[in-house]
């Protein structure tokens, strides 16, 4: 067992609720995103402590297995818990059949005689369920929020009663303050977010830690020397943005901001990727306003939608970028932008998000108001036409992801951060 790690923490029960949770994530699916990498990649650095880690998520597909271990990590199982009708639920909606799913997992735990030391939620909808089951085991609750209710609705702006239709903010705020009350302890991945906790819900508390989140860098590198690059259909100079397809990430900015760049950079695209491989209303409603853009800016040969990204393409499309940009005007994190400065790229990122505390701009990345479009189109054109920065950024943005956010270095913080608030002293 490795250093530090304590004896009595042998088993974790996590939980992420919504979206479409696999052993091997089907990334862009509606509410599928950087949060699932993000559980699954905790748990498998975890079990690296001789840790068992179950991920309880909601079954609502018949044609998946109920349990399904995690590849390449027996101490991980992913499990199933029906609750509602069999149809995917969007996180926004889900909070009716929560109890349920608490007390059907309750069951599940009771009936297969499974021993958990802690619970820990992600997101609102399995914090809620995770104080019900926690309380039923008599066990501790951790939670992560990921994404701060408040915070959303105030950075998305937009009619406030058309905004809290579609989003349900009120019931999800509430909801969350319950949470922040009730844990044991928690954790925020920035301490942007540790303020709006006080800032926007008015809770503060000694049981809160910063932990940001993890990146693969045994997957997201460069190519090592004499290594062969995998082979893509995109141009041969292109920007790159990942993620969701949907009205808080930016595309539109980025688009107005592009435009500003072909003037300058002739020869260069961007390449959009993210989006589910069976897109759902909302999802189609952003990439129709996108397309309207690009035909108004008569952009429609410069700039690629692709769609969803095969896990296969994800890291040879950040290779070959010439830069990586992260628009968002709401973004807790930004799980891509760390991947991408995994593979040595240089970033031109939002302010507003939580990925200002990795990025030191001019240092290691540029940090730009992405509503002002010359400005975002400014960062850009210096990357695109300054190769000794771009490479200077790429290189020590690689250095910060491979010295701070290895998931290997972010599991020892959690352990650190259970033990402490477990008040569990270390063995011998």
């Amino acid at each position: 067992m490795p250093e530090g790690t304590d004896a009595r923490l042998q088993a974790i029960c996590m939980l992420s609720t919504h979206g479409y949770f696999d052993p091997v994530p089907q990334l862009g699916r509606t509410d599928t995103g950087g949060q699932v990498v993000y559980v699954l990649q905790l748990a498998k650095a975890l079990a690296t402590h001789k840790i068992k880690v179950d991920i309880y998520t909601r079954w609502f597909d018949r044609a998946k297995k109920q349990i399904e271990t995690v590849p390449h990590s027996p101490g991980v199982r992913v499990i199933r818990i029906p609750a509602g009708p069999w149809k995917f639920i969007p996180k926004e909606e889900i909070y009716g059949i929560l109890p349920e799913l608490a007390e059907n997992m309750v069951k599940f735990i009771r009936k297969n005689k499974l021993y958990y030391d802690i619970f820990h939620g992600h997101y609102v909808d399995a914090g809620i369920v995770t104080l019900d089951v926690a309380r039923a085991s008599d066990k501790p609750a951790f939670f992560t929020a990921h994404s701060l209710g408040a915070w959303k609705r105030q950075q998305m702006g937009g009619d406030p009663e058309a905004m809290e239709k579609k989003y349900n903010f009120e019931h999800r705020i509430s909801e969350e303050l319950r949470i922040f009350r009730s844990v044991k302890a928690q954790t925020v991945t920035t301490q942007v977010q540790e303020k709006k906790l006080e800032e926007l819900y008015g809770f503060s508390s000694d049981n809160v830690e910063v932990i940001p989140p993890g990146v693969d860098v045994h997957t997201f590198r460069p190519l090592e020397p004499g290594e062969r690059p995998a082979e893509t259909d995109l141009p041969a100079r292109y920007v790159f943005t990942l993620s969701r397809i949907d009205s808080n990430k930016g595309h539109d900015l980025l688009l107005y901001a592009f435009d500003m760049v072909t003037k300058q950079v002739p020869d260069v695209h961007l390449v959009i990727g993210g989006g589910s491989p069976k897109p759902q209303e909302t999802e189609l409603e952003v990439r129709a306003s996108m397309e309207k853009i690009l035909e108004e800016k008569g952009m429609s040969d410069r700039v690629h939608i692709m769609g969803y990204v095969p896990d296969e393409l994800v890291v040879p499309y950040y290779r070959h970028s010439e830069l990586f940009a992260l628009p968002s005007i709401f973004e807790p994190f930004g799980m891509t932008a760390l991947e991408a400065m995994a593979c040595g790229r240089p970033i031109v990122a939002s302010k507003f998000g939580g990925i200002r505390n990795v990025i030191n701009s001019e240092k290691n990345g540029l940090l730009v108001d992405p509503q002002k479009a010359q400005e975002f189109a400014r960062a850009m054109i210096r990357l695109l036409k300054d190769r000794k920065l771009s490479d200077s950024l790429g290189e020590a943005g690689r250095k910060t992801i491979q010295e701070q956010f290895s998931w290997e270095a972010i599991a020892e913080k959690h352990v650190a951060f259970y033990r402490e608030f477990m008040r569990v002293k270390e063995n011998g």
